[in-house]
């Protein structure tokens, strides 16, 4: 039986920034992907002659030493082994309870001065908010370099200080935080959190705290995107596993997880995607890229149950529809004038609305439409190839919303919703319609299919409030299973930031234990 240091169980975005950090620190690593190739959720691919970006828009820059993922990535090795490139302004909002588009620009005082020359009657609200945000996401940057802290405790000292105002409000959801400070001003709400789906659909139920840290990245680094598409990224990380000795292989699924001789999680069978060929190798350390479910679903009875009681409490995070339209002309030509654009559906009147969008797909396509999200990737130097020119849609969507008993009836009601969503969007940019030549779109079905996701969830555990000051939801790499970790979106907060963060923290978990 091969023994391996660590054995990672998926190759996505957290599995191989774990992986890279273990291998790079001596550890003798192996990564077992079920796909054709490494990213998971990170991983850009073509259908036909149309570009389709799995999941990135933008992101934090990592170059900056306050974003969380500036230290992992480069403990990681891949830092600079791919291009970050700037996307310009954070991103337009346009529709609902706007009468007219707002620019969100990229930065704090930037951000203010836009916000506060748009809505003067909200200016106290907006200084009060803008500064906390700019605190919270500053200190929580500064705390998530884990042990580098305790060489500075000076820095750790000053973060926490920064953390303190926002003690006040700690339990709130997004919308009492929004509802004190704008009352009901819903324009200035909804300019402020039109990219809600971002993070989640409902800001009923929108951890403030959360949003304060994930929004407040954005405008403290500006937005980045990996030239040339996520695969970049996690071809990358893959590539710094085998240079430092590590293994990474492909088309391998992983059968069962089962306990050696000292009674501890760690032997790991392993198959060819028919089942043919199974292979057994002992891991001192077991990680998992997967959901808990997922990875309770390979193990005995007790285990399993040990493994997910701690999660039983948590519920999935949401999930979203993805169009990838190939367009015969760039975007900018049928109107389209920033790389990010936050359609909101004229119906929308308050931000709480945003909510009611994730439910509409249950029903065949009408007058309503979700709030959207656009990307237009010829708007910067994205190395996305062209032509066709890809634009990226996406909005709020449930798992339930699917039937998948009839796979033709699916594809035929998803077909339905695709020309709804490309009418709707010739409404607002005339002309589009006629320009697309290729299409790709992906559901939550897909999601679930393809990422092995419960419910179709893309961000790991829903980001809802705490219940108390001190009672946070169970958010760590550790399991209740000893040698036994997650590095995944499940482990800490979703999106790319909260999923390269919690591959750091599990690494460094597991360097300080062994």
């Amino acid at each position: 039986m091969a023994r391996y240091d660590v054995v990672v169980i998926g190759a996505g975005l957290g599995g191989l920034t774990a992986g890279a950090i273990l291998a790079r620190a001596g550890r003798k690593v192996l990564v077992i992907e079920r796909s054709n190739s490494v990213g998971g959720a990170a991983s850009s691919y073509k259908s036909g002659d149309l570009f389709v970006e799995g999941s990135l828009h933008e992101t934090s820059d990592p170059h900056d030493p306050r974003d969380p993922k500036h230290g992992v990535l480069t403990r990681a090795g891949v830092i600079d082994a791919v291009k970050w490139i700037p996307s310009g302004e954070f991103y337009q909002a346009r529709g609902g309870p706007l009468d007219r588009p707002f620019t969100m620009p990229d930065n704090f005082d930037a951000a203010r001065l836009a916000l506060i020359e748009r809505f003067p009657e909200a200016r106290a609200g907006i200084d009060q908010l803008l500064g906390e945000m700019e605190r919270v996401a500053s200190a929580m940057g500064t705390l998530s370099q884990g042990g580098d802290l305790l060489r500075n405790p000076r820095e750790s000292l000053g973060a926490l200080l920064k953390l303190l105002p926002a003690v006040r409000d700690w339990r709130l959801s997004l919308s009492q935080k929004f509802d004190r400070l704008f009352g009901d001003n819903e324009a200035v709400k909804c300019a402020l959190a039109a990219n809600l789906s971002y993070y989640h659909d409902d800001p009923a139920t929108l951890w403030w705290i959360y949003f304060a840290m994930a929004q407040g990245s954005y405008l403290l680094s500006g937005g980045r995107f990996v030239q040339g598409g996520s695969q970049r990224l996690s071809s990358a990380l893959a590539r710094a596993i085998k240079v430092a000795g590590g293994e990474v292989v492909l088309r391998r699924v992983v059968s069962g997880i089962a306990l050696d001789a000292r009674g501890r999680a760690n032997v790991v069978t392993h198959t060819a995607r028919d089942g043919s060929d199974p292979q057994v190798v002992e891991g001192v350390r077991i990680i998992s890229n997967a959901a808990p479910a997922a990875l309770a679903s390979l193990m005995p009875p007790r285990l399993a149950k040990k493994l997910t009681e701690n999660y039983a409490s948590q519920a999935p995070s949401i999930s979203l529809f993805a169009l990838t339209l190939g367009l015969s002309r760039p975007p900018r030509e049928f109107g389209l004038s920033a790389y990010s654009t936050q359609l909101l559906p004229p119906d929308m009147q308050r931000l709480s609305d945003y909510a009611k969008g994730a439910a509409l797909m249950a029903d065949e396509p009408g007058e309503r439409m979700p709030p959207m999200s656009i990307v237009d990737y010829a708007a910067i130097d994205s190395g996305v190839p062209a032509p066709p020119y890809v634009l990226s849609i996406l909005g709020p969507d449930r798992l339930s919303n699917w039937d998948n008993s009839d796979m033709d009836a699916y594809r035929e009601k998803r077909g339905r919703w695709q020309e709804a969503i490309v009418r709707y969007l010739d409404a607002s940019y005339p002309g589009l319609a006629g320009g697309v030549v290729a299409s790709s779109f992906n559901t939550a079905l897909s999601v679930r299919q393809y990422l092995n996701a419960p419910d179709g969830a893309v961000y790991g555990f829903a980001p809802s409030p705490p219940r108390s000051l001190w009672r946070f939801p169970r958010r760590s790499p550790r399991t209740a299973l000893p040698g036994v970790y997650l590095a995944s979106a499940y482990a800490g907060f979703g999106g790319y930031t909260g999923v390269v963060q919690s591959a750091g923290a599990c690494a460094d978990m597991i360097l300080r234990e062994n």
